[in-house]
């Protein structure tokens, strides 16, 4: 990775492992949790904004002055934002009123240019997430910018190696499985490759939206898992990455976002909660003797307007 002296970017990536302590089966699996807000956006999506610019960089596709846009339910949004306010790139970034508007302001505090597609009743969908698509590659040809386009752009998949490489060492070589939500599935591919490197035999769970498990073959849906479930088969998706893929719903991860931060004190988002409810039965499949390695995605601070309005309307959630 390219140095950065003295900058915030130099804080990406080198994130905790933790064995969740409360939240396991009484007999399963050890399960560790890769720390992904303690990156400085506080998200996962820090590594891949970082690999995704500097590579396009280096081969000239992103000269100095240029421009950059993106499509984004806010995550990669918010780390392109800082990656491109630290480098001086002018950043136009195509998002939605169904993602959390925490991440729209945190995304235009940074200095990004926001173009709002309208989503059906705030819900993720397949024609809401070709909508964004193409407003960003509309925007893309007219200004004549380097598009990150996250949805295909393998540059991503690197940042990924060196996650696995570091989980690798933390565990010092003790993984039998890994279990990760698919968005882009850049995170999932890039990080069982690596895994893989070290020991073929791991286990992959992918995981998916309960409402919309197109790919384990079923219906394109709607559901409130923001950053996961594009409601299609999406380009960086590949058949033999994960052994199972495993289906979580939005109440479910909602619910295991909420236990978390009253039972671990990790305050995270509901792509964590889909993350440790697949591990959690992975956990009881495998035994006491396995140790499975999943993700926090990023902080629940990019959610506080959406579980603030669920705890006012129930105050004891599951």
């Amino acid at each position: 990775m390219t140095a950065h002296p003295h900058t915030i970017l130099d804080r990406i990536g080198h994130t905790s492992l933790i064995a969740l302590r409360n939240i396991r089966p009484a007999n399963g699996a050890r399960i560790l949790l890769k720390l992904e807000n303690e990156n400085p956006t506080g998200s996962l999506k820090d590594r891949m904004a970082l690999a995704m610019i500097e590579a396009a960089e280096a081969d000239g596709r992103l000269e100095p002055g240029g421009t950059v846009v993106e499509y984004t339910g806010g995550s990669t949004g918010v780390s392109l934002s800082l990656v491109c306010a630290v480098k001086g790139y002018p950043l136009d970034i195509v998002t939605s009123d169904a993602f959390a508007q925490e991440k729209r302001d945190h995304m235009a505090l940074l200095g990004a240019r926001l173009h709002i597609v309208p989503s059906d009743g705030g819900r993720m969908t397949e024609k809401l997430t070709k909508d964004m698509i193409e407003e960003a590659r509309i925007i893309a040809e007219a200004k004549g910018s380097f598009w990150t386009d996250q949805m295909k752009n393998r540059d991503q998949i690197a940042a990924y190696h060196r996650m696995a490489d570091e989980i690798w060492r933390q565990t010092d070589g003790r993984v039998d499985a890994f279990v990760q939500s698919v968005g882009t599935a850049a995170s999932l591919r890039g990080i069982s490759e690596g895994l893989r490197r070290h020991r073929d035999m791991l286990k992959i769970v992918a995981v998916e939206p309960a409402e919309s498990p197109v790919l384990s073959g079923g219906p394109s849906g709607a559901h409130k898992i923001d950053g996961i479930g594009a409601g299609y088969v999406v380009p960086l998706w590949q058949n033999d990455i994960a052994d199972e893929i495993e289906r979580v719903s939005t109440e479910e991860a909602t619910a295991m976002a909420f236990r978390l931060a009253r039972e671990e004190g990790l305050f995270a988002g509901t792509s964590t909660g889909v993350n440790v409810v697949a591990a959690l039965r992975l956990a009881e499949r495998l035994g006491p003797d396995a140790t499975i390695v999943t993700v926090m995605c990023d902080t629940g601070m990019k959610y506080l307007k959406t579980f603030g309005a669920r705890l006012t309307a129930s105050p004891t959630p599951a």
